[in-house]
């Protein structure tokens, strides 16, 4: 039998159809969770994907981490459950607690949308095990709110946790402090990120299928949990 892996929809939401194609690209299930709904419906993993979710509006993913769907995830999470964030997923995960740090405008505040080169800083985490450590990736990028920030102390403990999964390589498209594009959980079970694996699957429709990655790395998890 396939895993299960929930993608939510709020509204707003923009690019759930893609991270559900992946799931299915990947060989898993893709089962869709609605964001009123407080129920994972037996899920094994779950992906907060990108978008805009009520429209953004507070700041980006401050409403959407007090939907009901979000609260099982809190408790899955808090349980071991896999959860990856995806741009605006990342930014409900930070808002909701399940990581660290905060998603501001982007230094030049203008919207960025381009390929970007990633390195693979950790391949510890439920989504990053099937890379090699020091990896570079061909990711899409695009978002507004994309600097990830945190004080100096939380980005030591990142630092030395080697809870920084993803990291910017050559430029950086949004000002993030010491060119983070992603963290991890203490456990490594939750990851955020703000570029969108989901849209690097196939090398025909993507810069890369360097995404794939992410999607293959879960299944593994699951697998041997």
């Amino acid at each position: 039998m396939s895993a299960r892996i929930g993608v939510i929809t709020f509204p707003g939401t923009l690019d759930d159809v893609d991270a559900s194609r992946a799931v299915k690209l990947a060989g898993a299930e893709p089962v869709s969770l609605w964001h009123a709904d407080a129920d994972l419906k037996s899920v094994d993993a779950v992906i907060v994907p990108g978008g805009f979710s009520y429209g953004d509006y507070l700041r980006a993913g401050a409403i959407a981490r007090f939907a009901p769907v979000m609260g099982e995830v809190v408790k899955a999470a808090e349980g071991g459950m896999p959860v990856l964030g995806i741009c605006n997923g990342f930014q409900i995960l930070c808002e909701a607690g399940l990581l660290p740090g905060a998603l501001t405008r982007n230094a030049g505040l203008h919207f960025v949308c381009r390929d970007q080169w990633l390195t693979v800083e950790n391949t510890d985490t439920a989504w990053t095990s099937r890379y090699e450590p020091g990896a570079q990736i061909l990711i899409p990028v695009k978002n507004a709110e994309g600097r990830y920030q945190a004080s100096e102390a939380v980005l030591d403990e990142l630092e030395g946790e080697g809870r920084v999964v993803f990291r910017y390589s050559g430029d950086n498209p949004n000002g993030s402090q010491r060119d983070i594009a992603g963290v991890a959980s203490a456990n490594g079970r939750v990851v955020g990120l703000m570029p969108h694996p989901e849209h690097a699957t196939e090398a025909l429709t993507g810069p890369s299928d360097d995404g794939l990655g992410m999607f293959f790395s879960v299944l593994d998890s699951l697998v041997s949990a």
